[in-house]
Formats: structure tokens, sequence, C-alpha cells
């Protein structure tokens, strides 16, 4: 038995430490680091002894590299490959976070169970009955999909070489322990270790890993900030328990953009694509409502159409409030002085309330001139014309500034039946023949002016 030691880390960050110390010097975070014990044992591959130890990598000069596109498997799934870059790269390792019950033991289930690949699915926190049920609610059989409910990484790793899966998919890191590290499943040395041995496995055989990963009570993901610097991709799946859509976004991605955004509808059986996106964030009503405007935003390489809803009231309070909802406050706030200070609209003494519909969340600041638009419309109580969509964002000194990519954004408002867009005009248009009319503006007393009259 080899000597028994122990060391602190930090559960926040997961800086180790020497001795117990209250606060950590590194996240500046109280009471965080704890003792782990650790077994100081010489560490073997993943393999087993009877395996080849694979040849050391040798330095090759740049030139000599072979740049080839790297295949890509097909997930089946248009969402994913989208938010991934295409599909999954072999040997990658990809990490998957959200909300507890959001939906990401679902989604991976219901895709390994559509994949054309022999699919390991390693389960620490459900039994093999519980899965049975979750899949016959989605797809009843499949043939390439087998279940294995494990939390010992050495157990995982003997099942995957009597199989020898092309796929493997754990859910989730935080319930996986190793024979090496002796502190408890779920502790910051643990998550370090069995995701080594993971990157490891991935890169030695070139087989695809997925990872479902906990997240702490302020949206990170749990466990040592280094486990997102380990792995290649980290996904993040959210969205409101309250409404039906779930959106996967791309946080980190060493194979592709991290601007793309996948969206998928909760359902009875399982999740489903949503190809068209911009029909299911715009609001069907019968008649015109004062407050709403739609905006032509872009998240990666797609176009989204999205609803601005506005309700601007009289402070019954004394103070005005401020609330938004899928929009940053603070930026709020400066359209609500530019229009104030530059347009001369008195909205200091009014409760304004703001909301994206379809329960998302939007950085663009492209949507600038459809906020304005909703704010004024809501005030004047007068509804904007039907058909008209905005893509523009506002400067302090009230103009309206140029946004990119502006030819795809007036594609999509034409395919999606608008007949007019308002856009700046500094932007560049290269679009000829358009059945949209495109207005341009270069103030706030521009858009006032074509919106009311």
């Amino acid at each position: 038995m080899a000597k028994v030691k122990t060391a602190f880390y930090c559960q926040n960050c997961g800086t180790s430490f020497s001795k117990w110390q209250g606060q950590c010097h590194a996240c500046k975070e109280w009471n965080t680091i704890v003792e782990e014990v650790i077994q100081k044992e010489e560490k073997k591959a993943w393999k087993t002894e009877t395996n080849s130890i694979s040849k050391a990598p040798k330095p090759l000069l740049i030139k000599e590299i072979d740049s080839a596109q790297e295949i890509r498997l097909n997930t089946t799934d248009n969402e994913l490959n989208r938010v991934l870059g295409g599909g999954l790269v072999p040997g990658s390792l990809t990490l998957l976070g959200g909300e507890p019950g959001i939906g990401k033991s679902t989604l991976l289930l219901q895709i390994s169970l559509k994949l054309p690949y022999k699919t390991l699915y390693v389960s620490g926190e459900e039994s093999q009955k519980q899965i049975k049920m979750r899949a016959e609610r989605i797809v009843p059989n499949s043939d390439n999909c087998y279940i294995l409910t494990e939390t010992k990484t050495q157990n995982i790793f003997r099942q995957i070489q009597e199989m020898e899966p092309e796929i493997v998919i754990i859910d989730s890191i935080q319930t996986l322990h190793t024979d090496y590290i002796e502190s408890s499943a779920g502790s910051i040395s643990q998550i370090r270790e069995c995701t080594a041995e993971l990157i490891k496995f991935a890169k030695e055989t070139n087989v695809p890993v997925i990872l479902i990963g906990h997240i702490t009570k302020d949206g990170t993901i749990a466990g040592p900030k280094i486990l997102e610097h380990m792995v290649d991709t980290v996904l993040q799946f959210e969205g409101d328990r309250n409404h039906v859509y779930r959106i996967l976004r791309s946080l980190k991605n060493r194979f592709g953009s991290t601007a793309e955004l996948g969206i998928y509808e909760m359902l009875g059986n399982g999740l489903r694509e949503v190809d068209n996106p911009s029909e299911i964030l715009i609001s069907h009503k019968e008649e015109a409502l004062s407050g709403t405007a739609i905006a032509c935003t872009l998240e990666g390489m797609r176009p989204l159409m999205i609803e601005i809803q506005s309700l601007v009231s009289s402070a019954v309070y004394g103070t005005p409030q401020r609330s938004t909802t899928g929009y940053n406050a603070k930026r709020l706030n400066m359209i609500l002085a530019v229009l104030e200070k530059r347009a001369g609209f008195r909205l200091g003494m009014k409760d304004v309330f703001l909301n994206v519909t379809g329960g998302i969340s939007v950085d663009d600041t492209a949507i600038d001139l459809a906020v304005v638009a909703a704010i004024l419309s809501s005030n004047e109580d007068i509804s904007i014309e039907e058909g008209f969509c905005f893509a523009g964002e506002v400067g302090l000194s009230g103009e309206i500034r140029p946004v990119n990519r502006i030819d795809q954004r007036i594609q999509e408002a034409e395919k999606l039946g608008f007949t007019t867009i308002l856009v700046s005009k500094h932007n560049k248009i290269t679009l000829k023949n358009t059945a949209i009319k495109v207005v341009l503006v270069s103030k706030i007393e521009d858009v006032v002016s074509e919106l009311f009259g």
C-alpha cells in the first residue's frame, strides 16, 4: 500500500493548498477550502497491461502536417450539428451543462437512440429500467444504443474494451470516481482525474466522448474551472421551465464557432428540433396592439425574427420602475436616456417594462431600433403598422448606427413575408430587386416620422 497523503482544494476554483486556510487567495471566496485524501499510487493508462501502448507522437514541421478536413460524425440532429460546427469530431470531448430538469439527459439519450453508430450510454444517476422507460417514450427500439449503469471508471473502461463503441456518453461526470483518488465522487480531485482519464481514452482511440455536467446555483459548471479548459467543447442547455422551448448554446468550441444557437421544443415524446425559430418567436394576434415591434437579429450564422414587447405607463408609486426580460437592463436605461435627451420624449417619470418573447435572451445590439419603436409605440398608444421590422443600433447621440450582415437580415425578413424594414442609412446594402421595402433612417426623429407620421 502506497503512502496516503492529504491535500486541500478550493471547491470554487480548484486551487490546491498545503494547509487549510479561511480564504482562497485565488478566487477570494471564504470557507471553500476542504481537505481531500489522495492515494499516492502509480497511475496506469486507461487500458489494461495486455494492450500495447501507443507510440509517442513525434514533432513535425508545420508544413508537413496534413491539413485535410477532419471527418465529422453526423449526430442526425441538425440543431446539435449546427452548434458543434458540423458534427462530432473523432477523439473530441464535449461537455453539456444546464439546470436540473432542463432536458440534458433527454437530449443525449434521444440522440444516442437515433445514432447510426455503436453508442455506449453510461449513467451514474438512473437505473437501466428508468432509462428504458424514458427511451420507450422517445424511440421505442434501437439496435446501436447500449446502456450501462456504472460510476467506477475502471469498470467503464473494461466494458468499453469488450464492446468497442464508436461514441461514449457519460451522465454525469460528477457521479464518476476512480480508484486512484480516495476522495468522494463529485470532489475537485475526482472530477479532474476522471476527466483526464476520459481525455486520454478519447485521444488514444479517436472515440468522441460527451459528458453531462451539473451546474452550481450561480449557473457555472460544478467542479474545478479547469474542467472547462480540459474539454474541447462546452455546450449550455438553457431555457425557462414555464416555456416549452430550450436553447443550446456553445460557450467554447475548438472546432467551430461559439456564436451558434440551436432551438428545441420540449414535447411529451422528447425534444423536437425547431427548423424555423422566427415563426415561433413571433406571436400571432388578431388585432393590432401598441407596444410591439419585430427585430431582426443574428445568432451565429442564423438570422432570427423576434418580437419585442413594451409597456410604458405612469409611475404610480413615485419611483419609476425599469424591468426587462431577455434584454440588458443597463442598455434599456441608456436607450431611455437617449430618448429623453436627444428626442425630447418625457419618459423619466414613467414605468417601462420590456420583454423579448419566447423566453430567449438576446445580446445583439441590432435590436435597439425595435426596442425604441416598441417603447414609443406604447408611449403614444399607437400600434406599428403590420409588416414592419427593424435592424439597427442606437448611439448615444440618437443616431442609428449600421449593423453587420444587413443583407442576410433583409433576406430573412423578406422570406417571412415582411413588407418594410427600417435600417441605418449608413449600411451598405448590395441586394437588388428585393420585394421588401428598405427604409433608410439616420436619427430617431426619422424613425418617429416614418412610424407615426
